[in-house]
């Protein structure tokens, strides 16, 4: 399920449509999956990932979808027949909601069905601000906790920062997909995000995919940004 390599995946987080699909034609060559969001799924609907997957990328479908079990599975079976390769779930809705997301995504896909990746503790969060929403846990202890959860429910992989990502590896789960947002190059800012790592660190630390937005889509060049950062990949820090 792990890829070979680290792979690099851009977020398209917007709403123009023209921007979306200029941005995803240019950087098609050199990324190998793009991140369509929430911003752009609610202004255009699924269209958007057919419109993109043609650019010959696979697409991160980031809906993290979190509700009632059973209008979980009905809307991963319809999410599931978008066409894209991969979507998310919130770890926090529980285990019977993951393996809903599970059963909705097998009962609406084919064969070759869409990923299932549980997201755990967004990164904008950090445990003080978990502490101000009631949770007893540290945002390590709960990364761990409910990636150990969502893998018992069949989630393919999980989305956590990659300050926990080595944690996670460290817990045994060497076979789940890490899915790693808050990717920050040397010198860049760090914008909403508080749980961060460069290309190179995240890597070191066990991610598999690396999702960069900002740092490449608002640089002067985001093709060549993209090309630095997978430079920056192949580094060891």
């Amino acid at each position: 399920m792990r890829p070979r390599t680290p792979e690099l995946c851009v977020a398209l987080d917007g709403t123009d449509r023209d921007w979306i699909v200029t941005a995803a034609t240019a950087l098609a060559p050199e990324v190998d999956w793009l991140k369509v969001g929430l911003e752009a799924f609610v202004a255009h609907g699924p269209p958007i990932v057919g419109e993109l997957a043609a650019t010959g990328s696979r697409i991160f479908l980031d809906l993290k979808l979190h509700d009632i079990p059973a209008t979980v599975k009905r809307a991963a079976a319809n999410v599931a027949r978008c066409g894209a390769q991969m979507v998310t779930v919130h770890a926090a809705g529980g285990p019977d909601m993951v393996k809903a997301a599970v059963e909705g995504i097998a009962a609406g896909g084919s064969s070759d069905r869409p990923l299932v990746i549980a997201v755990t503790v967004l990164t904008s969060l950090d445990s003080a601000v978990l502490a101000e929403l009631g949770f007893a846990l540290s945002a390590s202890e709960a990364v761990i906790q409910w990636a150990a959860m969502s893998a018992s429910c069949g989630a393919d992989g999980v989305v956590a920062s990659p300050r926990e990502a080595g944690l996670v590896r460290q817990a045994g789960h060497d076979d789940l997909l890490i899915v790693t947002p808050g990717i920050r190059p040397s010198g860049e800012a760090m914008d909403d995000q508080r749980r961060t790592a460069t290309p190179a660190e995240a890597v070191a630390l066990g991610a598999d995919l690396l999702v960069v937005g900002r740092p490449i889509t608002r640089a002067p060049s985001p093709l060549d940004a993209a090309r630095r950062i997978r430079a920056e990949m192949a580094r060891t820090p």
